[in-house]
């Protein structure tokens, strides 16, 4: 388990993060000081931003709570934060309310929704030097080695897993988004040639994504002897099948058919989830797998990992020679 703790930066965190978290919170403060200076000069950007609401109701606390907050965080409080990253909270989700009730202020929605994100992930790099990321893989999401049982077992386990995510992750949140996307007014003006040429290559990408996490899928049931979810991994390394040109083929998989997706029904918020999605497992929940993956095969997966990349397919004799 040493190799997880380190991966997750719980055995010595790393100094240079909490300056990244103070550099985003003083970007922040300055983006904040600009957009009120916008909101009280620029009807548009009111608008845009706040609707029907009166600026200088808000003003009284956000400037201080937020604009001041942030700059306070930039110059190292880390007890600002528990005020700071609330009220960010509050006027997100009032924004996203009013956006929804009225279709106005659906700019200033999401902008409060990534400033959001962007202050909690700070947050936790001021206080712990890292994002304990660990924390959230709990459940079916949390590591655990499959039971033994036939491959075909696997396989029905496998399919069962892939219908339920494929159904949460690429129609329920995506038709989600794009209902709020439409509802907010922040969908693009895009022509019908456009459309049509981006829809296509939406299809022709989901298809092809598809079919790689079904290869990916079946090798792990019928090579790994479990499921490619956390919670009923293989008990064996997998290095066979897609497995051979790239080391997380379900993963690109899926980040690709969330963006073809978005792509499909025209939707930048939608690709914007998967892009999202994409480096929060990269650089957060990767590093945990592969920690577990090496705690468990030791020199048998470095080497593997050495010679077969993380996302860019390798092919030639070196792929073939994996089985």
């Amino acid at each position: 388990m040493a190799a997880i703790a380190v991966a997750t930066g719980i055995v010595a965190a790393r100094p240079t993060w909490s300056i990244l978290a103070r550099c985003y919170f003083a970007v922040q403060a300055v983006a904040g000081a600009v957009w009120w200076i916008l909101v009280f000069t620029v009807d548009p950007v009111r608008e845009a931003t706040l609707g029907g609401a009166d600026p200088r109701l808000v003003a009284v606390l956000d400037i201080p709570l937020f604009v001041v907050g942030s700059a306070l965080a930039a110059a190292g409080s880390r007890r600002v934060c528990w005020a700071l990253v609330p009220w960010t909270g509050l006027v997100a989700a009032v924004l996203a309310v009013a956006a929804t009730l009225t279709g106005r202020a659906g700019w200033g929605a999401v902008s409060m929704i990534a400033a959001l994100c962007g202050s909690l992930f700070a947050w936790m790099l001021l206080v712990w030097g890292r994002i304990p990321a660990e924390r959230a893989l709990v459940g079916p999401l949390g590591f655990q080695v499959s039971r033994s049982a036939p491959p075909h077992r696997q396989l029905a386990r496998t399919f069962g897993q892939i219908a339920v995510f494929w159904v949460l992750f690429l129609a329920v949140i995506p038709f989600i988004i794009l209902w709020a996307e439409t509802r907010w007014g922040l969908t693009l003006g895009l022509g019908e040639t456009a459309r049509a040429v981006i829809l296509i290559a939406g299809l022709l990408l989901l298809l092809l994504a598809s079919g790689l996490g079904i290869w990916s899928a079946v090798a792990m049931s019928t090579r790994g002897d479990g499921t490619p979810l956390p919670a009923a991994t293989a008990r064996k390394l997998v290095i066979a099948g897609p497995y051979r040109f790239v080391r997380n083929p379900m993963a690109l998989a899926g980040m690709t058919q969330a963006a073809a997706v978005g792509m499909m029904l025209g939707s930048w918020m939608t690709v914007t989830y998967a892009l999202a999605g994409a480096a929060y497992w990269n650089w957060l929940v990767r590093p945990i797998e592969e920690a577990e993956l090496e705690s468990r095969f030791g020199q048998e997966f470095r080497a593997y990992a050495a010679r077969v990349r993380c996302w860019a397919p390798r092919f030639g004799p070196a792929a073939r020679s994996l089985r």
